[in-house]
């Protein structure tokens, strides 16, 4: 059993069910999680699909340039309970000549414990596993990566705020990538008019030590988000440093409910 399966059967052991006055949202309702670092509680419907798709080209402090294509395929396996199928397409000048190049894959699981809880608000726990699939120094880093995010979604007034912290837990030396690093976010999705809205976030990733550390940074993201229909949005915008190394940024994609793997259809 790997370390994501025991965390995961910890959780459903000591993690009560929730109560069957939960709210109850259409499964042809699309729930983005980009643009922002953030994720939100929500969990796809069970048994039902959605894709996110994303790309970023982000411009260094020394001018250089490098493209970064994200996807999370996320399925639904029960009221509260999500899987997530991640891995990027990178292209960095620094990477097999700056061509295109798959990194890590990485699976997690989402586990909604509350609904509209005191203080936490929707509240749930995301552990992952990133497996080295790439090529270490060509899109992987040759390391087996366990990460935690605990995520607390709140409702004020029609502005949806997600609070996110997280830590990883990285496999070997430290040479290419930190043995250990953290990370914390707060986003807003806050709309403007009908289908259009706005994502509003900042976030961080403290320093790391070690042969790979490097200086924490702080950023800010902000851009409009447009839901073309109900299970279909899309979203772009940027990415400004605030402190620290981070690139700046633009950013685009969308996030499409593909429907039931049993084959009903999305709806209008």
């Amino acid at each position: 059993m790997t370390v994501l399966s025991r965390s995961c059967a910890l959780l459903l052991a000591i993690a009560p069910p929730l109560s069957a006055q939960s709210p109850v949202r259409d499964p042809h309702e699309v729930q983005p999680e980009r643009p922002t670092i953030a994720t939100h509680a929500g969990t796809v419907a069970k048994g039902w699909l959605e894709l996110e798709e994303g790309g970023e080209w982000d411009k260094a402090a020394d001018g250089s340039r490098s493209f970064f294509a994200p996807t999370n395929l996320k399925l639904g396996l029960s009221s509260n309970l999500q899987l997530n199928v991640q891995v990027a397409l990178i292209a960095d000048p620094r990477i097999r000549n700056g061509n295109l190049t798959p990194g890590d894959l990485t699976l997690g699981v989402k586990y909604r414990i509350l609904d509209d809880a005191p203080i936490l608000g929707d509240f749930a726990v995301l552990p992952s596993l990133k497996l080295p699939t790439a090529t270490e120094g060509n899109g992987g880093t040759g390391t087996t990566d366990f990460s935690l995010l605990l995520i607390s979604s709140h409702e004020l007034g029609q502005v949806e705020m997600d609070i996110n912290t997280g830590a990883t837990r990285r496999t070997g030396d430290g040479r290419s990538a930190p043995t250990t690093a953290y990370l914390w976010t707060t986003s807003f999705g806050i709309p403007i008019r009908g289908p259009l809205g706005a994502a509003l976030e900042i976030f961080g990733y403290p320093g790391t030590s070690g042969p790979a550390g490097g200086k924490g940074i702080a950023a800010l993201l902000a851009g409009p988000t447009y839901l073309v229909r109900k299970w279909l949005a899309i979203d772009a915008g940027i990415i400004s440093p605030i402190t620290g190394p981070q690139a700046h940024a633009v950013y685009t994609g969308f996030v499409w409910n593909c429907g039931t793997v049993c084959g009903h259809h999305r709806g209008t």
